[in-house]
């Protein structure tokens, strides 16, 4: 593990410093080639009104070179011709203006190019450079426990250094066939149930964290296996009054005038395991129910009957049909009903029955009731169900 690591550590620092030559001196060329067309603007805007003055002072110069010698020529020539070339050499000269230039800029109006170079470019880029990347033997988060869920995994990680400040923590995931891990939770929670696992299957999970403040994640910790052996819950197909999503774990309340309690597939819930219903809420009414029971009834709209606990979306707790004196908060809108059951008493069968005790567990809203739910025969696994009058109720089971 060691030697694999810092193989690969050094990989990923020489590709990453690799990656950041490239960038850096493209950047550079990319501001070089920015301040030379920034020069050669400059010239030409500059250059272009001075060369037009040149023009003219040397076309008035050639001008005047031109009519002195045709005044040479008019003074040196036969008397006969001499008038004739001193008149035409008087009249060019009156329509010639000699003493007229074109204004010429003053000295410090001229444009004078220099490039102002900050050198402190370097000491800063020096500094960052230095800063820049740590190596570190341990991570700073690792994963700490896998726990088994229908379909699912409850995955638990921890902090192993004691100076690192987490802020936000990031688990990754991947089946042991693929090839890419893919991210599954960001947040600052130390746990996540991963759902949607396929049984008896081995996935690869790793988690990082990001410290107080900063941008970048930390090293991943290192990748541990985790599986489920636990079929994943799903409602019953087939219910007139339910459409249920591709998985069968998400069961939504539709327009159907049709009532009745749709049910588990199979009895899918163990002692000793957490059900959890997540719902998004339409218009109650009290006789809605959420809950576990013993078997599948057919002809019944709720599970507020014989052999059946169930909390009522007003917050109303029933066992075998009968409500209790402690009530919940009434289920809202992405909070989540969980039950949990362990089995407090198995003694032999009797004429009076109540020979098998579950103690009961249900949590809703940050509050629970605990109670004893009293049967006459042993149930190894149950099933749960829900029942909803009016439209618009979604629950998703695991």
């Amino acid at each position: 593990q060691i030697k694999e690591s810092a193989t690969l550590t050094r990989d990923v620092l020489e590709q990453h410093f690799s990656d950041l030559k490239g960038t850096l001196k493209k950047l550079l060329d990319e501001r070089l080639m920015s301040l030379l067309q920034e020069v050669d603007v400059i010239e030409q805007e500059s250059i272009k009104p001075l060369d037009e003055c040149q023009k003219l002072i040397e076309h008035g110069v050639s001008t005047a070179d031109d009519l002195l010698r045709e005044g040479e020529s008019a003074v040196d020539g036969d008397v006969g011709t001499q008038n004739e070339k001193l008149c035409n050499f008087t009249k060019k000269a009156l329509h010639i203006q000699l003493d007229s230039l074109p204004e010429v800029p003053s000295l410090v109006d001229v444009p004078c190019l220099s490039a102002q170079l900050d050198d402190c470019l370097l000491t800063i880029l020096k500094n960052q450079i230095f800063r820049h990347g740590t190596v570190a033997s341990r991570p700073p988060v690792q994963l700490e426990e896998f726990v088994e869920k229908p379909g699912g995994i409850l995955v638990r990680w921890c902090k192993v250094d004691d100076d690192f400040i987490p802020q936000d923590y990031r688990l990754q995931y991947r089946k042991s066939t693929a090839s890419h891990f893919e991210d599954v939770y960001v947040g600052s929670e130390t746990e996540f149930i991963v759902l949607h696992i396929d049984p008896n299957v081995d996935y690869q999970f790793r988690v990082c964290a990001r410290g107080d403040g900063r941008q970048e994640w930390s090293p991943w910790s290192v990748p541990q296996i985790g599986r489920t052996t636990l079929v994943p819950h799903e409602w019953t197909t087939g219910l007139e009054g339910y459409s249920l999503s591709s998985r069968r774990n998400i069961a939504l309340r539709n327009d159907s005038q049709s009532c009745g309690v749709l049910y588990s597939k199979a009895p899918t819930y163990f002692c000793g395991q957490t059900l959890t219903f997540r719902q998004t809420v339409g218009q109650p009414d009290r006789r809605d129910s959420l809950g576990v029971c013993v078997e599948q009834r057919n002809g019944y709209d709720s599970l507020q009957r014989d052999k059946a606990v169930c909390i009522s979306t007003n917050g109303a707790v029933f066992v075998n049909g009968k409500e209790m004196t402690n009530q919940l908060p009434a289920v809202t809108s992405g909070s989540t009903v969980t039950f949990d059951m362990e089995v407090v008493q198995l003694g032999p069968c009797s004429n009076e029955g109540g020979n098998f005790k579950l103690r009961v567990t249900i949590s809703s809203n940050n509050r629970e009731v605990v109670f004893d739910w009293v049967l006459d025969q042993c149930c190894g696994s149950l099933y749960f169900g829900c029942s909803f009058s009016y439209p618009g109720w979604k629950v998703l089971v695991f």
